[in-house]
């Protein structure tokens, strides 16, 4: 009889085998830095907190994870970052419900069936990047490989940039629906033309008296949602003496135009001649305390007062007040964004705006106009761009064309996000290999070949370089809280195991081990900074403080001061916005807005958001068309009827709900429902807005006007009522009389 052997040595002789047949992935164990450090005997039961990082949104708040048992179980603010300062919103809250989602995809799969059937078979991953790396080495032409991000994490934009660039592929484009209705890329392409800066600006809205916005809905999910929540409640208590003063330019009343002190109901596109004519009146009046305004009177010697109060439907006499109350006070501020973005007179618009700033000298003042403190590190100088939709549409041609054999595409989901017109899903049939990272199969995933899941926000690793930023330069770091649930891989290891199997150039470009020890690196530059809110005596102990910290920042406030060095020359002018669609055919505007939970849809596989009402009509769960009680009236339809929604590029129908808060020429949709894929939270319900959208009129060239479509309203016999939070059980029956 052979000798026994203990439990322990076959435990360890099994785990040996096991490794040595590649049955066990090859992949470091890295200890997991807790937020509060635990006691050294852990008990069963007690939770443990981990800093990382929301990705909900692209604002980057800082966020710990409580884990008990090595579940995540409850997500809250960091209550130490400089960004969020320990807030959260609901969508931040939801994130468990990324993590634990019943629709993950578990491990990397084939489309079997073809693209499109949703027939699926399991792919070990070395087969799958087998076959990535073969493609790859059988390029024709490496700028036949494209890519398309959607805001990814910045470590991860950081290694794909370095990938792309040494196979000699063109650079990623880096587009999603979210950052779209923000406006960032025409946000930050104003501070390049004023202040020679591609940076998003920073507004001290907390230290301002009185706030004129210009279609950015601050409050709910324009930029920095949390942050600006933060300042917004700072500034109606100020310290130095008085309540600050909020007013809000739109066509509809958002939940941030509640909060305001005064709603003005702008004609949608005129907001930008407003601001002119504010503007005009400042200088023409010499209003104000900063002194005489005589070197900015040449930018409004074409504006008149009485054609701008004609077009934007204000008597003079209301805009003389309105310029008299921003400008005699002592910091006032001006915010240009969000709907304003998505009108063809934008860029003129946003110039209108800031130049309410700048005769105010609101730069570099308290409660005024800031750009961003860079971090003190070469590895972070770089975030990711946002792309405009000229690039996406010179994307689009070159798939049309053949031009493309491979396409990558993370974290976005444009089939779902971009208008039909734009032409992406017939563009994507003409490219030979498609591959999508989504964790989910969404409607773009759907006709991929190849779907190599990437880890969820909560089991990853990353860090982002927050923008736009607060007070002081932060980087968040995102490390994983719980160990994967499936079988799923981070797309900057899947790029950096390319590396290593491609050789060469590319492997000494991106010697990375995997993206943790790309993240320790990273860190290391920033060791021994004077700056620092902490500090250790070694990169690795740094490395350690960073991640119990949740990222790294500056220990107190630094604040640049812009130069306008790109103020008009001449005088400025703001052209009526243009809209395609004739107004007789189509005699409503269309507002499509973000909606507060659901944000692009990106939320919509999450229950908890679709459960949550909208703050302003307490609907959810399904699409609704948001129309002023006088042309309900006109149009004899009420709540809870359907209509049918026609533009000149397509048509939905969506259930009525009575608006007091929309101007009678505009109706609003809310983005966010409609698909066909994402999971059973988000399949078949309602419709998507982005189906109704037109092209920019062709004299305003390739611009992604989403607010510069007509639309016509008709009724289709039907009532549907929706689920409203004053219903009982969500279905419209049992209902609080």
């Amino acid at each position: 009889m052979g000798k026994e052997i203990s439990r322990r040595t076959f435990l360890k002789v099994a785990a040996g085998a096991a490794t040595a047949s590649g049955l066990i992935p090859q992949v470091r164990r890295i200890a997991l830095e807790p937020f509060v450090r635990p006691p050294e005997e852990e008990l069963p039961g007690r939770a443990t907190w981990f800093a990382s990082t929301c990705r909900q949104c692209p604002a980057g708040c800082g966020i710990i994870v409580r884990v008990i048992n090595g579940r995540a179980r409850k997500i809250e603010g960091n209550p130490n970052h400089p960004l969020n300062h320990g807030k959260l919103c609901a969508r931040g809250q939801a994130g468990l419900q990324v993590l634990y989602n019943p629709d993950r995809l578990h491990n990397a799969v084939r489309q079997s069936g073809g693209r499109g059937s949703r027939i699926f078979s399991p792919i070990p991953w070395s087969e799958a990047l087998d076959e990535l790396t073969a493609a790859l080495q059988s390029l024709r032409d490496p700028q036949a490989l494209a890519v398309l991000a959607g805001q990814p994490s910045d470590h991860l934009y950081t290694i794909l940039a370095s990938f792309l660039e040494v196979v000699g592929a063109p650079p990623a484009v880096i587009f999603d629906l979210h950052t779209a209705l923000d406006g960032r890329a025409e946000c930050a392409s104003l501070s390049s033309r004023w202040f020679g800066e591609h940076q998003l600006p920073i507004y001290d809205l907390a230290h301002a008296q009185v706030v004129f916005s210009f279609g950015a809905n601050l409050l709910e999910t324009w930029m920095s949602p949390v942050a600006q929540s933060v300042a917004y409640g700072q500034m109606r208590q100020s310290r130095l003496g008085g309540r600050g003063v909020f007013v809000q330019f739109e066509p509809r009343l958002s939940a941030t135009g509640a909060s305001a002190d005064e709603w003005i109901p702008v004609p949608p596109g005129t907001e930008g001649i407003i601001a002119l004519a504010l503007g005009r009146i400042i200088v023409e009046e010499n209003l104000g305390r900063a002194g005489k305004h005589s070197d900015h009177a040449h930018l409004y010697r074409n504006v008149s007062v009485a054609d701008a109060a004609q077009a934007c439907g204000l008597p003079v006499e209301e805009l003389r007040r309105l310029a008299h109350l921003f400008a005699e006070t002592d910091r006032p501020l001006a915010i240009p964004g969000g709907q304003l973005t998505g009108h063809t007179n934008s860029k003129q618009a946003m110039d209108a705006v800031m130049a309410l700033n700048v005769i105010m000298r609101r730069l570099g003042r308290h409660g005024g106009v800031f750009t961003p403190q860079p971090v003190p590190a070469e590895r972070f100088a770089s975030p990711a761009p946002t792309s405009n939709l000229t690039e996406i549409l010179d994307l689009v041609e070159r798939m049309r064309s053949g031009d493309i054999e491979i396409f990558l595409i993370h974290g976005a989901n444009p089939i779902y996000e971009l208008p039909a017109w734009v032409g992406f899903k017939e563009a994507l049939e003409e490219v030979p290999l498609v591959i999508s990272f989504s964790p989910f199969v969404d409607e773009t995933a759907v006709q991929a070949d190849l779907i190599l899941p990437d880890h969820t926000y909560l089991e990853g690793w990353g860090y982002q370089v927050v923008s736009p930023g607060a007070d002081r330069p932060i980087i968040s770091g995102q490390q994983p809280v719980t160990q994967p649930l499936h079988d799923t891989r981070s797309t900057a290891d899947i790029l950096l195991s390319l590396a290593s199997r491609l050789g060469g150039a590319v492997a000494r470009a991106l010697p990375w081990e995997d993206e943790a020890g790309f993240l320790e690196e990273s860190s290391a530059q920033l060791h021994d900074n004077s700056i620092s809110t902490y500090d250790a005596r070694t990169p690795a102990g740094f490395w350690s403080l960073w991640r119990q910290h949740g990222g790294w920042w500056s220990k107190r406030a630094i604040k640049r001061e812009p130069e306008a060095v790109g103020m008009p020359k001449g005088a400025m002018a703001v052209p009526a916005a243009a809209f395609q669609g004739d107004k007789g055919t189509y005699p409503f505007h269309l507002m499509p807005y973000s909606s507060l939970t659901l944000s692009d849809g990106r939320g919509a596989n999450q229950p908890w958001l679709q459960e949550a009402p909208d703050p302003m009509t307490t609907a959810r769960w399904n699409t609704w068309i948001e129309i002023n009680p006088e042309s309900a009236r006109s149009l004899a339809i009420k709540d809870n009827d359907m209509v049918r929604v026609t533009s000149a590029y397509g048509s939905l129908q969506a259930a009525v709900v009575v608006y007091p808060g929309i101007r009678p020429d505009t109706v609003a949709i809310p983005t966010g429902q409609g698909h066909s894929d994402y999971g059973r939270f988000a399949t078949t319900r309602g419709a998507n807005v982005m189906d109704l959208l037109t092209p920019s009129p062709a004299e305003q060239g390739n611009k992604f006007a989403f607010c510069a479509t007509r639309v016509r309203i008709e009724k289709v016999g039907q009532v549907k009522p929706l689920a409203r939070l004053e219903d009982l059980d969500g279905e419209g029956r049992e209902s609080i009389r």
